[in-house]
C-alpha cells in the first residue's frame, strides 16, 4: 500500500530544508570546557524562528564497560521543527524541556577530563537559560563539572564534535557543540 504525503507537509519539508543550509547567523556560542577528540560535524538550523527546548541522547552508565554518555543533542523549534546535528548511536532521547514562551540564550556544558589510561567520556551533560532567565538542566550524568556559561544570544542552530567509533578503543563521542544565533 503506497501512502501520499499531503502537500502542505511535503512544501514545508522542502523549505525547511532549504532554509537549514542558507540561515545566515552572525553569532556562534562556544564553550572552552568542549573534548577535543571528533570532528565538527555540518551546521543544522531551525526552519523559522529561534529553539524553545532541547533533549539529549544520554547512554546510561555502563559499569566500568566503556561509557558515552552524551551522544547527540536535539533542539526543538518555535516552528515545531526538530533539529540535530551528528548523533552517535549509543542511549535514549531523554523527554523534551521547552519554554513555551521564551527561546534558548545561553549553554554551560559539563565535562569530564582525560581519564589517561581510564574509560573517557568527554561531554556528559548540558544546560540551557532561556530567554525569560529560566535554567533547564538535561538529564545526562554527574561526571565531570559544569563549565562557564557561554555568552547570551536567540540559539537558531546548532553544530556538534562527534568522534567516530573507535572499535576496540575507548568511544566518547559527543566531546563539544556550538549553538548559533542572530
Amino acid at each position: 500500500m503506497k501512502l501520499l504525503m499531503p502537500a502542505t507537509l511535503i512544501l514545508l519539508l522542502s523549505l525547511c530544508t532549504l532554509g537549514t543550509g542558507t540561515r545566515e547567523y552572525p553569532s556562534v556560542l562556544t564553550v572552552p570546557n568542549g573534548g577535543h577528540w571528533g570532528k565538527w560535524e555540518s551546521h543544522q538550523f531551525c526552519c523559522y524562528g529561534y529553539a524553545n527546548g532541547f533533549a539529549p541522547k544520554v547512554e546510561p552508565s555502563q559499569f566500568g564497560r566503556g561509557d558515552t554518555v552524551l551522544n547527540g543533542i536535539c533542539l526543538h523549534c518555535q516552528d515545531d521543527s526538530v533539529i540535530e546535528s551528528l548523533v552517535g548511536e549509543w542511549g535514549t532521547w531523554t523527554i523534551f524541556q521547552v519554554c513555551p514562551g521564551g527561546y534558548l540564550i545561553s549553554f554551560s556544558l559539563r565535562t569530564e577530563e582525560s581519564q589517561g589510561g581510564g574509560d573517557d567520556t568527554a561531554a556528559n551533560n548540558i544546560q540551557f537559560r532561556y530567554s525569560d532567565s529560566t535554567v533547564l538542566v538535561g538529564d545526562g550524568l554527574s561526571w565531570g563539572r559544569f563549565g562557564p556559561w557561554s555568552t547570551s544570544c536567540n540559539i537558531c542552530g546548532l553544530q556538534t564534535k562527534v568522534e567516530p567509533l573507535q572499535g576496540l578503543q575507548d568511544d566518547t563521542v559527543l566531546n563539544n557543540v556550538k549553538f548559533c544565533c542572530k
